[in-house]
């Protein structure tokens, strides 16, 4: 049986171990600690938390304050408001000169579902990728947020950690190492290469599975870190690809489906069919039901990819 779990849960759990680990480490909240998970910090570690109340801003200036004294300061958010309301602060005060701000966010994509297109970030992975120093990391599942995000924290730079709402399936098992800025490669097959990223790693799974039916094999990478993209083994598997398709709850314009067409346009000409949301403001409603009305479900993709014509 699959197990499903949210991502913003095994953040608050991973914040426990490594606040004990990194006496440096400090986490700000901009009034929403009991939905991204991090209360349990601020009762364990009250000294290293501080609540900005609704200000990201101040928020952001705080950390990137914070940031030169030696600390390690994680901004909390939702992704619509780090990005958008503080993006002015990201960009000049923490960016541009290099602070070691992590910016930590939940609730991106139309994943959110009933908060509507003002909650639903589908545009902050193309903004925080365009910004010089940024690191970008989105996680696939529950299990990868822990290994991801200490090395984020070990990383010396700003990082933009970005995790969903809702519990997804637990794709990756203990022993599995994920490595920042290392591609995941989670299925080999000739043919198709579905690169996906957060949420849609699990749906790119299942897609390939229905693939397999049609006589198709399909290769399913991880993408997890989108900046600095691992241009190398994306380039060695699109190789042995008809088709190149990238799979992400984000608008398919800068985010991870414009960073692989960028690289192969450059390194290795291939056919790139970009799976995401397509250059629109969405809708509230149930996340399944929005999923299948903008074409990223399971079946509607499978359509998608078995309509594209490949010359071989």
């Amino acid at each position: 049986m699959t197990e499903y779990r949210m991502l913003r849960e095994a953040f608050g759990e991973a914040l426990l171990e490594l606040g004990d680990e990194f006496q440096n480490l400090v986490v700000l909240d901009a009034d929403i600690s009991s939905s991204l998970k991090t209360d349990t910090f601020a009762k364990k570690f009250p000294d290293r938390h501080i609540n900005f109340g609704v200000a990201e801003q101040n928020m952001l200036m705080g950390a990137a304050g914070l940031a030169t004294t030696g600390l390690i300061p994680l901004a909390c958010t939702y992704a619509t408001f780090a990005s958008m309301r503080a993006c002015e602060q990201i960009r000049s005060m923490i960016c541009y000169p290099k602070l070691n701000v992590k910016v930590m966010v939940t609730h991106g994509g139309i994943e959110v579902g009933w908060d509507g297109p003002t909650h639903q970030a589908t545009e902050d992975i193309a903004m925080m990728r365009s910004i010089p120093n940024m690191t970008v990391v989105v996680p696939a599942d529950a299990a990868a947020v822990p290994q991801l995000l200490r090395q984020a924290i070990e990383l010396d730079g700003p990082v933009y950690f970005r995790m969903g709402r809702n519990p997804v399936p637990v794709i990756y098992q203990p022993h599995d190492r994920l490595k920042l800025g290392k591609a995941m490669l989670l299925r080999t097959g000739e043919g198709v290469l579905l690169a996906a990223a957060g949420i849609m790693v699990w749906t790119a799974l299942q897609v390939a599975d229905c693939l397999e039916e049609s006589g198709i094999q399909a290769s399913v990478l991880d993408m997890h870190t989108i900046k600095p993209l691992d241009g190398d083994t994306l380039v060695n598997l699109a190789q042995s690809a008809d088709l190149v398709v990238t799979l992400e709850d984000h608008n398919i314009i800068g985010g991870l489906g414009g960073a692989v067409a960028e690289c192969l346009s450059e390194f290795l000409p291939r056919k790139v069919v970009r799976i995401g949301v397509r250059d629109i403001f969405t809708e509230s409603g149930e996340p399944q039901q929005l999923f299948k009305k903008y074409h990223l479900d399971v079946e509607s993709i499978v359509e998608t990819i078995l309509a594209v014509p490949i010359n071989k």
